[in-house]
């Protein structure tokens, strides 16, 4: 299967408009898991999304603490040398083993970035990581300038093709681009969660950064079967259990919001996730979207959404809904369409 790829800002990376994101495959048992999961799902579930087209997997040292990167590395060695993805981690998110549940360190002092890269390289079983990303800013009073510069180093030293940085603000981009140009951006953008259109995501796109967002499908909500009592049969250490979107009142705006997307996936013969999740693709300066799946069937829920277009009339439709439903926040309708020119099939 062909699917549509777009560069990754200047990087010279071309990325299918999809990919697969491995933040529930790290299991349960730490502060921000999805419950327990099958390592062999899992891993078909990435040889699936590889084989239907996608070519790029974006996990995190801290998924699972280690655990996500040790299973992408698992699936890359049962795929043929010539199909394996790009791989996308991040890291900067210390914790601490013998008290999983607690928020993890942010931490991105030189030192231990580079530690961190040295280990992702070990459990991915990759000579260099194509792209790197710190997960959040430094909270122990690191200036952006020094992390920035190791990032830089370790580029130059060949263990990483590209960095680009995770929930960073404005502020942060200006700070880390006079450093060494930001190749990506990678920030949180759903139908739900809307405000990096309002900043961060024009940023980008007027500094030739790329942009990937992740959890286009509000980790799950803006799915065709999620449901109220979905969410009451979500396992204790479900993080998602805590979050105020999967709760009342936000969750029922949620779900309106949802059910009003059906009428354009139907006429596209779709699901409602690829809509949403081909929403956030219309955005200028969007380059890719990040997916999470933990079988086979589930990337099959969203694939579609790779290739999948949405007119002008759907897109106002799709505001009309956001306006009636309250669901969410921040801007509801691009200015102008995404830059389809540079979409092209991937080979």
């Amino acid at each position: 299967m062909s699917l549509l790829t777009r560069p990754l800002g200047t990087s010279g990376l071309h990325i299918t408009q999809v990919g697969f994101g491995a933040w529930a495959i790290g299991g349960g048992g730490w502060a921000y898991g999805w419950g327990s999961q099958n390592d062999s799902d899992s891993i078909a579930a990435i040889k699936h999304a590889v084989t239907r087209g996608i070519n790029w997997v974006d996990t995190a040292a801290i998924y699972g603490l280690g655990h996500s990167e040790e299973v992408v590395g698992r699936a890359l060695r049962e795929l043929p040398a010539a199909e394996r993805p790009y791989v996308f981690t991040k890291g900067g998110m210390i914790p601490d083993p013998s008290r999983p549940f607690e928020e993890p360190q942010r931490n991105l002092r030189p030192g231990s970035v580079r530690k961190e890269v040295e280990a992702s390289l070990r459990r991915l079983g990759v000579e260099r990581i194509d792209l790197y990303q710190f997960h959040w800013p430094d909270a122990l009073g690191t200036s952006v300038e020094e992390s920035w510069g190791e990032m830089s180093r370790l580029i130059r030293e060949g263990k990483v093709r590209a960095g680009g940085v995770s929930n960073f603000n404005v502020g942060l981009l200006e700070r880390a681009e006079r450093v060494r140009h930001v190749d990506s951006l990678q920030p949180p953008f759903s139908l739900i969660h809307r405000q990096a259109a309002a900043d961060v995501i024009p940023w980008s796109a007027a500094h030739g950064t790329g942009v990937i967002v992740y959890s286009p499908m509000q980790s799950g909500i803006l799915t065709d079967a999620f449901s109220r009592e979905r969410v009451e049969r979500m396992a204790a250490d479900d993080w998602r259990r805590r979050n105020a979107e999967f709760q009342e009142p936000l969750l029922s705006r949620n779900l309106a919001l949802r059910d009003a997307l059906q009428p354009i996936a139907s006429r596209h013969g779709v699901s409602i996730a690829a809509v949403a999740v081909a929403w956030t693709l219309t955005w200028p300066g969007v380059s890719g979207a990040i997916v999470g799946a933990r079988s086979p069937q589930q990337v099959d829920g969203w694939i579609a959404a790779g290739n999948l277009t949405l007119e002008g009339d759907e897109l106002a439709e799709i505001a009309g809904a956001l306006e009636r439903t309250q669901a969410g926040a921040g801007p509801i309708q691009p200015v102008g369409s995404a830059d389809d020119a540079h979409a092209r099939p991937r080979a």
